[in-house]
């Protein structure tokens, strides 16, 4: 497995590596100060220098590249409920928390003030039921009483029905009664809770991130206080479009490229897609879960995703270096060698050291018909398998044909220079033109 320092390491010789090219290339067509050179060396100074490899035939792995957001698993903003001024603050940024741990204390005064109301609201409301339970029994004791005495005749019916009426007026009253003590009991329940968000936990086990929370702080429902996730395993978002639908599925392999990760990139399956799409953008979410055990994908990291969704036809591929669109036809095509090479020399690139230049050798320019693109390669039609193909120098040769001397290297050096930024050759140029300049003025010194 690469290490960091080593791909810097391997990029800077690859940069180095192609300035020696290209200085090569210029120092051919320079003139010599020294008299008297032969007329072979002339004609060597009006050639390029080119880098060529050999195609090959195979298929191309069929990729969509696209660009991911990281997210924690379970990754939560926490809002208060309530709107009071902080007092203690238990966690930082970083700390692990458990499930209901405390996270944040507010002042919690008025609340208690409130639940102490409630609670005697509620004894109010029970001894109020008790009276109107007391006052029904009494009622309903006269009430057979006096139905005892309307039997016998001893009472008027007025009588009577005067006492039936009371009775379900206590009736109703004690039915008042308890409705309020539920009333009260449910504002009591109310409260408790209430005071109980004065204190907020962590609703889920995780890292703790975004603090946003100082003691003495007055906060509302929307304030957000941390963000809480589980970065030991992290999900990845990416966008896919109705056309992408038709090819992307659940369970294909995909490829995850970070600088943090110890080998450069991470592999996964594509996980969940959601079905519905946005009206407007006619796009839907993906998401890859992936393991995170080192914790080398931070949240909220942008990342590239590889979705790998099938591979092209048989064909002959070429670096995508190799390409080239002539200007004057506006053709893309590739120039091939019409003259044999050693290949003996491309083991010399495995270390990345430079090989040497070939005699003279005679370039044509065929125009191909471009398959299908990968990150690295292309496949094409037109070009057969085992051709040697220029993938840097093309500018220099010009026109249909040309003629120019020839470094050949092999697939893995190509691929290297590939993966190289520009800002990494644009540094190695400034350093390269920064010592040229010192030289010459020491020359300049010296005479």
């Amino acid at each position: 497995m690469t290490t960091k320092r080593g791909d810097v390491a391997l990029k800077l010789r690859g940069a180095i590596a192609l300035l020696s090219l290209i200085g090569t290339g210029l120092a051919l067509f320079g003139c010599s100060g020294e008299s008297g050179g032969s007329q072979e060396n002339e004609a060597n100074k009006l050639l390029s220098a080119v880098e060529a490899v050999q195609a090959r035939h195979g298929t191309l792995p069929l990729t969509e590249r696209l660009s991911g957001v990281v997210k924690a698993k379970n990754q939560v903003e926490i809002y208060p409920e309530l709107s009071a001024a902080i007092v203690e603050v238990h966690v930082e940024n970083g700390d692990v928390v458990k499930r209901g741990q405390p996270l944040i204390r507010l002042r919690d005064n008025e609340f208690r003030e409130r639940l102490k109301q409630a609670r005697a609201g509620y004894q109010i409301a029970v001894a109020q039921a008790k009276q109107a339970e007391a006052q029904l029994k009494e009622v309903q004791a006269e009430l057979k009483r006096t139905e005892a005495l309307a039997e016998k005749e001893l009472v008027s019916a007025t009588e009577l029905e005067t006492v039936r009426t009371r009775t379900i007026s206590a009736e109703a009253d004690f039915e008042l009664a308890e409705a309020r003590v539920e009333q009260a009991q449910a504002t009591v329940d109310e409260r408790e809770v209430t005071l109980s968000q004065t204190v907020i936990r962590a609703p889920i086990a995780g890292t703790v991130g975004n603090r946003n929370a100082e003691v003495g702080m007055l906060v509302s429902n929307g304030t957000r206080l941390f963000t809480l996730g589980q970065l030991d395993n992290v999900r990845v978002q990416v966008v896919l479009t109705d056309r992408m639908l038709n090819y992307i599925e659940t369970g294909q392999r995909t490829e995850i490229y970070t600088e943090n990760a110890p080998s450069g990139s991470m592999i996964a399956a594509l996980t969940r897609i959601s079905p519905f799409l946005h009206p407007v953008a006619h796009s839907t979410d993906a998401e890859i879960d992936l393991a995170n055990p080192e914790g080398s994908l931070k949240s909220g990291m942008f990342v590239a995703v590889d979705i790998y969704y099938g591979e092209s036809e048989q064909a002959t591929l070429v670096p995508l270096s190799a390409l080239y669109e002539n200007p004057a036809t506006g053709a893309t095509g590739i120039y091939v060698s019409q003259d044999s090479l050693d290949g003996e020399s491309v083991g010399a690139m495995t270390d990345g050291q430079a090989a040497s230049l070939t005699a003279p050798v005679s370039f044509k320019f065929v125009p191909v018909e471009v398959i299908a693109k990968g990150r690295m390669e292309a496949g094409v039609r037109g070009v057969e398998p085992g051709s040697w193909v220029v993938t840097i120098g093309k500018d220099l040769l010009g026109g249909e044909t040309g003629t120019a001397r020839v470094r050949p290297v092999n697939w893995r050096w190509v691929e290297q220079l590939q993966h190289l930024q520009r800002d990494d050759l644009l540094q190695e140029v400034l350093k390269r033109q920064q010592g040229a300049a010192g030289d010459s003025a020491i020359q300049r010194e010296a005479e």
